[in-house]
């Protein structure tokens, strides 16, 4: 896998959790140009995406998400982060990171969150 996601698990809601998407098999030359992103996709949904880092590290998010979850990315480490914050149910979703450049796109294999109410 070029991406692999780490960081998911069981919360409370109003407890938070921090994803990690790894460029395990890129070198950096590859990796910094890439635009990254979170998706998600919960129980009996779509696919859609969470938020986005672009590869001068401007960042979107969608609403449902935005003031309490940040992205990032550190570039020397070849990592994404997904900081979560404040989690509800309905964030409940398998979470996959995503990048893409001018040709290829990439996607890991994806890391389960699950908050209890």
């Amino acid at each position: 896998e070029h991406l692999v996601e780490s960081g998911g698990g069981l919360v409370q809601a109003g407890g938070s959790l921090r994803l990690s998407c790894l460029g395990a098999r890129f070198i950096s030359s590859v990796f910094n140009p890439l635009h990254m992103a979170w998706y998600r996709q919960g129980p009996g949904k779509q696919r859609e995406l969470v938020a986005t880092v672009s590869n001068n590290g401007d960042r979107n998010y969608t609403d449902s998400v935005r003031g309490r979850f940040t992205i990032s990315r550190d570039n020397r480490k070849k990592t994404i982060y997904l900081q979560m914050n404040n989690l509800k149910v309905e964030d409940t979703a398998v979470y996959y990171c995503h990048g893409h450049g001018s040709r290829n796109e990439y996607w890991g294999q994806g890391t389960q969150v699950t908050v209890s109410g």
